[in-house]
C-alpha cells in the first residue's frame, strides 16, 4: 500500500514538473516546445487513479495547454481542450479556474468565426464579474464584450466595452494576462478593436489615433502575438480607410515576425495582401492573392472575417467588371454572416451586391440592395458604411438624371463628418457632389 501511494506521489510530481516546464516555455514564447512538455505530463497524468487529485492536476494543464494550442495552433485546435478544462473545473475547479476554461471556450469559439454561438460565453462571462473587486477579472469579460459585440454589428455596446476595458488596463498590473486570456494583451486589443469601432462609427482621425496607441502599447509590452495582432488589426483599419500602402508595410512586418516566432495568424495574410494589392490598381494579382487567402481560410474550418475577404472580393472583382462573379462572392459573404453572426460587414456586402446588380443591368434589384445597405448602415449606426453606400446610390441616381435627389441623399450624411475630410470615402463624396451640384 505504501509503495502505491509512493508510486502516486511520484507520478504527481512527475506532473508538476511538465507543467512547470510548459509554463517556462510559453513564458519563452516558445510555444510548440511548451505544447510538447504539457502534452507529456498529461500522459503521465493518465496512470493517475481517477480521483479530485488527478481531475485537479488536469486542469491546470488542460489550460496550459490551451493556451499555447491557441496561439501556436489557432482556436480550431484549442477549443476541444478549452472544453475539457470547463467540465473538469465546473465540477471541482476554483473560481479562477472556472473563469479561465470559460474564457477559452469563448475566445476559440469566437475567433473561430461562430460570433452567434460564442455570444452566451461572452454574456456569462459579464454576468460573473459584474459584483468581481477583481480588475482583471472584469478587465476580461469586457475584452469578450467589445470582440463579440463589433462582430455583431452592436457598434455602440462594443465601444462601451472598449473604453471601459481602456480604464481598467494597468500596464504592469495586467503584463500577465497573455499568459493566461487568449495569448495576447488586452490593453492592445482594447485599442485596435476600438479603433475598428471609431472608424465604423465615422471618426477616422480617432481611429487612427487608437490603432497607433495600440501598436505603441505592444511594442512596450514587448509580447510577439500581440504585437502581430496589433500589426493585422492594425492593416485591417487601413484597409477600410483606403490606404494600401500602409497595410503592406504593416503586413509585411507582422509577417517576417510571425515567421520568425512560428505564430499563427487569425485573419489569412493572402486576403488582406490581396485587397492591398487591389487598393494599389494590381487588380489582377489581387484578386487571385484573396482567393488563396479564402482557400487557406476554408481549409482550415474557419469562418472568423471570412466574409470580410469575401467583400473585398467581391470590391475587386467588380473593379475588373466581372459584375456575375462579384455579385456571387457578396452573396456568399452574407450567407457565412447569416450563419455565424459575423454582421459587422453587411452593409457593405449589400453595397457591393448592389453594385454588381448594376453592372448586370438589373437596376431595380440594384436600388433594392443599396436600400437594405442604409437600413443596415442607419441601424447600426456605420457612418463610414452610410457614406460609401450613400456614395454609391447618388452616383446611380445621377446616372439616370435624378441628380437633385442624388445630391439631397448624400449632402447631409457627408455634411455628418466633422473629421477625415481629406480620406478617400469622403474625398470621392465631396467629388460627386460637385459634380451634382
Amino acid at each position: 500500500m505504501a509503495h502505491h501511494l509512493t508510486a502516486a506521489g511520484d507520478t504527481e510530481r512527475a506532473v508538476d514538473q511538465w507543467l512547470k516546464a510548459g509554463q517556462h516555455a510559453a513564458a519563452r514564447l516558445t510555444y510548440r516546445e511548451a505544447i510538447a512538455h504539457l502534452e507529456r505530463g498529461l500522459a503521465v497524468l493518465r496512470s493517475v487513479p481517477e480521483g479530485p487529485n488527478r481531475e485537479g492536476k488536469e486542469i491546470e494543464v488542460q489550460l496550459a495547454l490551451g493556451l499555447c494550442s491557441y496561439t501556436a495552433k489557432g482556436p480550431i485546435a484549442a477549443l476541444p481542450i478549452y472544453i475539457r478544462a470547463r467540465e473538469l473545473a465546473d465540477i471541482q475547479g476554483n473560481s479562477r479556474q472556472r473563469f479561465e476554461a470559460l474564457y477559452g471556450v469563448w475566445q476559440c469559439t469566437y475567433i473561430s468565426g461562430r460570433i452567434f454561438a460564442a455570444r452566451p460565453f461572452s454574456e456569462r462571462l459579464l454576468r460573473l464579474t459584474q459584483s468581481e473587486q477583481d480588475t482583471g477579472l472584469r478587465l476580461q469579460a469586457h475584452h469578450s464584450g467589445w470582440s463579440t459585440s463589433i462582430m455583431i454589428g452592436e457598434l455602440t455596446v462594443a465601444r462601451e466595452h472598449a473604453d471601459a476595458g481602456r480604464k481598467l488596463y494597468h500596464l504592469e498590473n495586467h503584463r500577465d494576462h497573455r499568459l493566461v486570456y487568449g495569448g495576447h494583451d488586452p490593453g492592445a486589443c482594447a485599442r485596435w478593436i476600438g479603433a475598428l469601432v471609431e472608424w465604423l462609427l465615422g471618426y477616422p482621425e480617432k481611429a487612427l489615433a487608437s490603432s497607433a496607441e495600440s501598436l505603441t502599447l505592444a511594442e512596450r509590452v514587448a509580447h510577439p502575438f500581440t504585437s502581430i495582432l496589433a500589426l493585422t488589426n492594425s492593416s485591417v483599419f487601413h484597409l477600410n480607410n483606403r490606404q494600401p500602402e500602409a497595410v503592406l508595410e504593416r503586413l509585411e512586418t507582422a509577417e517576417a515576425l510571425g515567421a520568425e516566432q512560428r505564430l499563427s495568424f487569425i485573419i489569412d495574410p493572402e486576403i488582406i495582401r490581396g485587397a492591398a494589392l487591389v487598393g494599389l490598381g494590381a487588380t489582377e494579382e489581387g484578386i487571385v492573392r484573396i482567393q488563396q487567402g479564402l482557400t487557406e481560410t476554408r481549409r482550415k474550418g474557419a469562418t472568423f472575417y471570412l466574409s470580410f475577404g469575401l467583400a473585398f472580393l467581391a470590391d475587386a472583382l467588380a473593379q475588373r467588371g466581372v459584375h456575375a462573379a462579384a455579385l456571387t462572392a457578396a452573396k456568399e459573404g452574407l450567407e457565412v454572416a447569416g450563419a455565424t453572426g459575423e454582421r459587422i460587414w453587411d452593409a457593405e456586402l449589400h453595397r457591393l451586391a448592389g453594385i454588381a446588380l448594376v453592372g448586370l443591368n438589373r437596376l431595380e434589384e440594384g436600388q433594392t440592395a443599396f436600400d437594405e445597405a442604409l437600413t443596415i448602415a442607419r441601424r447600426q449606426q456605420a457612418k463610414s458604411y452610410e457614406l460609401r453606400t450613400a456614395t454609391s446610390l447618388a452616383r446611380l441616381w445621377g446616372e439616370l438624371g435624378r441628380r437633385a435627389e442624388a445630391r439631397k441623399l448624400l449632402a447631409p450624411i457627408y455634411d455628418w463628418f466633422t473629421e477625415g475630410l481629406d480620406t478617400a470615402d469622403l474625398e470621392d463624396a465631396r467629388r460627386l457632389l460637385d459634380e451634382l451640384a
